[in-house]
Order: structure tokens, then C-alpha cells, then sequence
């Protein structure tokens, strides 16, 4: 009897030990609010659902508008240093370090979001890109081609001649370059400031920065040329990732990759959606497709810079050769 009574007493703790436990904390950095679309399609899915299901076993707190670093640039090292265990990353504020990449900001090569995310997440599965080892990736996702929204009429290749453009990566400099543009480096959270006091004339966004950051308050021109989309990226300190019981780790796992990207897709392609039927109803603004002739011009620079960044090294051309055939792929099974 008593060593029943013992042996219940030993279970009992255990149990109170077990239930008093605290979750594992981790720590998201998020640049901006929680209002924006990239948190809403990139971050919150994820963070929801892991939260959900590791009740009691890992907890994931986001720290949104730059609390952990203010600096967009230096979310991939927050996580590194331990500041973050997690982080919302703009890839092409820092080219060097993921330079892969490149291939995902390629002028022309990818015709929507939802093919370039698709491909990125594969890329990313298969180990094909560089820059990753000191990362578990829970999402890569990419942005709607970024198109050309001006405060003056911007409505054909032409008009482009001279005009001051904000630019995102090389790839796009490089297209609005060739097409008589004058390309400028900017962060997207200057460009309404910049458009508004004459400093450049439009900027390449995809819609919801139109919103997110004001531009659409002093850009009423929209001249839909797509050109290439952001690269994004949600990223975890891989000894983190590691450290972590098994079960928490398949469950960020089950909620990381293809679940993360399909998501993203659904949430972002809505938002996008909507800011676009609400420019095409407004009579105040112009929303021009491109004739034809302008997308045979510009799609002949966009091969043309393609083949050029190919002819630079051999892991190049194989990486373009790569996503060539995945679209060839892709775009037979529709």
C-alpha cells in the first residue's frame, strides 16, 4: 500500500512538473505593422497556426515595427547574433549574402506571383540556392511583378525616356536602363515622400505598397509593365531549430514551405486583387496596360539581361536553366 501511495505521489509531481513547465519563447523581428500585407500573407499565417498546435510546448511572439532592428537591412544577422529567433527578411537588401537570389528578381522571367513562389519554395527545398546554412527557411515568397505607378503620365515605353524610377534590384536598373529610364535605388518607405517633392518621377511597386506606405496618394499614373518581383523570406536561426524537442520542430516544419507559400499566395493575391479594382475604378487615376509592341520591346531587353547575368559564371546559367525548365513544366500542366 505505501509503495502504491509512493509511486502515485512520484506520478503526481511529474504531471505538476510537466503542466507547470513554461513554453519555449521565440522571438519573430518584423520591420513594419501589423496591418501590412506582407505580415498578413508572410507571417501571421505561420505564427498562428504554430501557436495553435504547440500550445504549451513553443510560443512565437512578434515583435513588429522594428522593436528588435529598426534596420530592414540587418534582419538576416539578428537572427545569426540571437537578437531574433526569427525574422522577416527582404532578400535584396542584402544581395551578398544571398546571392542566389538574384534569379528570383530576374526582369521578365516569371509572369505572376504565384509562379515565382512556386518556384522559390522549390528551389529552396531542393537545396538549390546558396546562402541558407545557418537558416531553417520556414517560407520564400515573392511579391506580384512590380509595375510602374508615376505622378506624371507614364503610359508607354516612350514616356519612360529621361524619367527618374525607383528601382528594388540590379535586374530592374538594368531593364529600366535599357528602356531609357533613369533607374534610383530607394527603400519603399521613402518613395512617397520622394514621388511628392519631385526628388523621382514613379516608382517599380507591386500594388500593395500603394497602400502599405501612401504612395498611391501621390501616384496617379499606373503603367502595368511587370518586371520582377521582391524576393521575401521568413528565416530561423538554424541552432535554434535544432535545439528544439522533435515535436516542435515538426510542427513548424508542417506549417513551413508549401503550406507557408500556399497561404501566402491566397492571402497576398487577394489584397493585391483588391487594391487593383479599386484603381481601375477610380476616375481620377489611369491604369494602362501595355500595347503590344511595348511588351515585345521590353520582354526582348528582359532575355537580353537574363543571358547576360547567365553568361557570368557557370552556377548562373545552371540556376537560369533551372527555373526555365520548372516554368517550361509549370506552365505545360495548366
Amino acid at each position: 500500500m505505501l509503495k502504491l501511495l509512493a509511486r502515485c505521489a512520484v506520478i503526481s509531481v511529474v504531471l505538476i512538473s510537466a503542466s507547470a513547465a513554461e513554453p519555449v519563447k521565440l522571438k519573430l523581428a518584423f520591420p513594419s505593422s501589423d496591418r501590412s500585407t506582407s505580415y498578413l500573407a508572410a507571417v501571421r499565417p505561420f505564427v498562428d497556426a504554430v501557436n495553435t498546435e504547440a500550445r504549451g510546448l513553443i510560443e512565437i511572439e512578434t515583435y513588429f515595427s522594428g522593436v528588435l532592428g529598426k534596420d530592414p537591412a540587418e534582419q538576416p544577422q539578428l537572427v545569426l547574433d540571437g537578437t531574433a529567433d526569427i525574422a522577416y527578411v527582404v532578400t535584396g537588401l542584402t544581395r551578398n549574402r544571398f546571392a542566389d537570389n538574384a534569379i528570383i528578381e530576374m526582369p521578365g522571367l516569371f509572369t505572376s506571383m504565384r509562379e515565382s513562389v512556386a518556384v522559390f519554395t522549390r528551389l529552396v527545398a531542393a537545396n538549390a540556392l546558396q546562402g541558407f546554412d545557418d537558416y531553417t527557411v520556414i517560407g520564400a515568397y515573392v511579391t506580384e511583378p512590380e509595375t510602374i505607378h508615376s505622378k506624371i503620365p507614364i503610359t508607354s515605353l516612350n514616356d519612360l525616356k529621361g524619367k527618374r524610377i525607383r528601382v528594388n534590384n540590379p535586374g530592374e536598373a538594368a531593364a529600366l536602363e535599357k528602356l531609357g529610364a533613369q533607374p534610383v535605388f530607394l527603400a519603399v518607405t521613402k518613395i512617397s515622400e520622394a514621388i511628392g517633392n519631385g526628388s523621382i518621377d514613379g516608382a517599380l511597386v507591386p500594388p500593395s505598397p500603394l497602400v502599405d506606405y501612401g504612395i498611391k496618394r501621390v501616384a496617379t499614373y499606373h503603367y502595368l509593365l511587370g518586371i520582377s518581383g521582391a524576393p521575401l523570406m521568413v528565416l530561423m536561426n538554424r541552432k535554434t531549430f535544432d535545439r528544439l524537442p522533435e515535436l516542435a520542430q515538426a510542427i513548424i516544419l508542417k506549417y513551413s514551405g508549401e503550406w507557408a507559400a500556399a497561404r501566402f499566395m491566397d492571402t497576398y493575391e487577394a489584397v493585391e486583387n483588391s487594391i487593383m479594382r479599386e484603381l481601375k475604378s477610380d476616375p481620377k487615376r489611369q491604369v494602362i496596360m501595355p500595347s503590344s509592341s511595348d511588351l515585345d520591346a521590353a520582354n526582348a531587353v528582359f532575355a537580353a539581361i537574363a543571358n547576360d547575368w547567365a553568361s557570368k559564371s557557370e552556377r548562373n546559367a545552371e540556376l537560369l536553366k533551372t527555373v526555365r525548365t520548372e516554368l517550361t513544366k509549370m506552365r505545360s500542366t495548366r
